[in-house]
């Protein structure tokens, strides 16, 4: 490409189009996206097979004396046992996040926002397999909670990628920056 042509760009290569040979940009995010995604989610996903296999109806472990321990429960509501009688709605929830993100999906330029979309799916996706496949029955399974802090609730991995991601995604906003990788100043 002569150097005239190269300077004339018009915004495409921002967009995420690539010069030809060249993978487009946006395909890399959702190459991330998907990975970030799929590390959370079996990283949570064996955690929790390890859980149920070595530790429920045992004894808690303490990791940091009394201030951590493991404890394996089962949480059919949300953060903090809440709504343990609206585990459908949880579960409704959890696949409208995942429906949102594969949306968001196509449009995403943005590198910070690929790794948080990425731990809120692989977070999403750990917990709906709970809700989908525990007893006591599809839609409505306990989820398995076992990292238990000292004067906190109950949480898992999946929990842990959920809540990052959203904290990140809120630092991206502050800081104005879309998921097409335009930043705006508000």
């Amino acid at each position: 490409m002569p150097e005239e042509e190269a300077g004339t760009g018009d915004g495409a290569e921002a967009k995420g189009e690539a010069a030809e040979g060249e993978a487009p940009k946006g395909k890399h995010r959702l190459a991330i996206l998907l990975g970030v995604a799929a590390f959370a989610y079996i990283l949570d996903l064996v955690s929790k097979m390890l859980v149920v296999a070595k530790l429920e109806h045992h004894e808690p472990i303490e990791i940091i004396g009394e201030w951590l321990r493991f404890e394996a429960i089962r949480n059919a509501g949300a953060a903090f046992g809440f709504g343990e009688a609206f585990t459908i709605i949880f579960t409704v929830i959890a696949a409208i996040v995942i429906v949102v993100i594969v949306r968001l999906a196509r449009k995403l330029y943005s590198l910070p926002w690929a790794i948080a979309l990425g731990l809120l799916l692989g977070g999403a996706l750990g917990n709906l397999t709970d809700r989908i496949f525990r007893a006591p029955g599809v839609f409505e399974g306990a989820v398995v909670d076992f990292i238990a802090p000292k004067g906190f609730a109950v949480f898992n991995l999946a929990d842990s990628a959920i809540v990052c991601g959203g904290i990140l995604i809120v630092l991206l906003s502050f800081r104005g920056l879309d998921p097409d990788g335009t930043v705006h100043k508000d």
